[in-house]
C-alpha cells in the first residue's frame, strides 16, 4: 500500500516540477527582454542565450513528462486497490 502512495506522490511531484519549469521559462524571457531593452545593440546575443536557456528548461519539462508516463504505468487498477483495501487490517 505504501508503494502505491509513493507512486501517486511521485506523479504529483512531477506535475509540480513541470509548473516550476513554466515559471522558470517566464523568468528567463522576462530577464532577456529587460536586458534587450537596456542594451538594444546586443539584441542578437541576448536572444541566442535566451533560446539556449529555454531549450534546457524545455528538456527538463519533457523529462518530467516521460517520468510521469512511466509512473502512471506503474499505478494499479481500481480493482486491485479495492482488493488491497478490503484485506487491510483495521
Amino acid at each position: 500500500m505504501i508503494y502505491f502512495a509513493a507512486v501517486v506522490l511521485g506523479v504529483a511531484f512531477v506535475a509540480i516540477a513541470a509548473s516550476g519549469c513554466g515559471m522558470g521559462m517566464g523568468t528567463c524571457v522576462s530577464g532577456a527582454l529587460n536586458a534587450m531593452s537596456r542594451q538594444p545593440e546586443l539584441y542578437g546575443k541576448f536572444q541566442i542565450v535566451m533560446f539556449i536557456g529555454l531549450a534546457f528548461i524545455e528538456s527538463l519539462t519533457i523529462y518530467a513528462l516521460v517520468i510521469s508516463f512511466i509512473l502512471l504505468g506503474r499505478l494499479p487498477t481500481t480493482e486491485e486497490v479495492m482488493e488491497i483495501v478490503k484485506h487491510a487490517p483495521k
